[in-house]
């Protein structure tokens, strides 16, 4: 079965022609250092050609003219070749030209012999993220379900997207059989490191309420990292502060095996299944199994191509 969506276009893809130039010497990426001491922070958009939402959140900072009060602040617009191919008519066909531009992040792909569009402009991005002390990395999800950060494997990356506490859940994971992500690229994954990513997928692609979410997220993460006073939030921020997150730990990433990959159910993720031993897909003739009580389904995956993520499995921590 199809999972369950929305798929009604309520953003619209805003210009970025006019942050073409950039000041870093790359393209679409800007860099604004303040005279206080403080870390080097990047926001991330456009991973993917159809997540509108972390355009709208860097043209947001962008028109309001933010500047860091501490330290380095860069924005940057990755896959733009794919995203100047959005159309409305068929929105899902502009998420990367190539292939997966958040599966190249590992030194085999970026400093081997093999080149797509995806590959070339993460190698031009690359030396901006080796420099970044800090990054957010802005998507969006197929289904409509609830916003969730993807923190990876490091206690430093789960302890600060726990201290950021928006959204209301905070995943951590090992990624994808496919290919390494941002959030798991070099710093940012080294157990004995400082630097830290993480990765917010803020709703539903084309949901006005993602929009919302990737401008609240963008602003919360620039007070928590220093880059901003809460005073240069605080017009655009909920008075209250957010209930604490709940975190989950996933104990498997279900990898699609067979061309004849189903789910029982159409699920769109954060279900909760109460037994284990739950039957939630089949792939050909094998069943895959909830592994424990409890079990929360995270983003079920409409794409189910072989060797790709079809569902991560969690267990939600006390």
């Amino acid at each position: 079965m199809t999972a369950a969506t929305t798929d009604a276009i309520e953003l619209e893809a805003p210009d970025i022609g006019p942050y073409r130039a950039g000041n870093t010497g790359i393209e679409y990426a800007w860099s604004f250092e303040a005279a206080e001491p403080g870390p080097h922070v990047l926001v991330n958009a456009l991973m993917h050609g159809n997540e509108l939402c972390g355009a709208v959140a860097l043209d947001f900072l962008f028109r309001r003219g933010f500047r860091p009060r501490r330290g380095r602040l860069s924005l940057s617009f990755a896959n733009v070749a794919a995203y100047r191919t959005f159309d409305p008519q068929r929105p899902a066909a502009s998420r990367f030209r190539d292939e997966d531009m958040n599966r190249v992040w590992s030194p085999e792909a970026l400093g081997g012999p093999r080149g797509s569009a995806e590959l070339d402009r993460a190698r031009e991005l690359r030396p901006l993220f080796d420099a970044a002390d800090l990054v957010l990395d802005l998507h969006s999800m197929q289904n409509a379900t609830a916003p969730l950060t993807l923190c990876g494997q490091t206690a430093r990356a789960r302890g600060f997207a726990r201290r950021l506490g928006f959204p209301g859940w905070v995943v951590a994971d090992a990624g994808h059989a496919a290919g390494r992500r941002l959030i798991d690229y070099g710093r940012f994954a080294d157990p004995q490191g400082a630097a830290i990513a993480i990765l917010v997928e803020c709703g539903q692609h084309w949901e006005r309420a993602a929009a919302e979410v990737a401008i609240e997220t963008t602003l919360r993460f620039l007070v928590l990292s220093g880059s901003l006073d809460a005073a240069d939030a605080a017009p655009w921020l909920p008075d209250a502060p957010p209930p604490a997150p709940r975190v989950v730990q996933v104990v498997e990433a279900v990898t699609v095996a067979t061309d004849r990959f189903a789910f029982a159910e159409p699920y769109r993720g954060m279900e909760i299944i109460p037994r284990a031993g739950t039957v939630i897909a089949h792939d050909d003739d094998r069943p895959v199994l909830t592994p424990h009580d409890d079990c929360l389904l995270i983003m079920p995956s409409r794409r189910l191509a072989k060797g790709h993520t079809a569902v991560r499995l969690g267990r939600i921590l006390p």
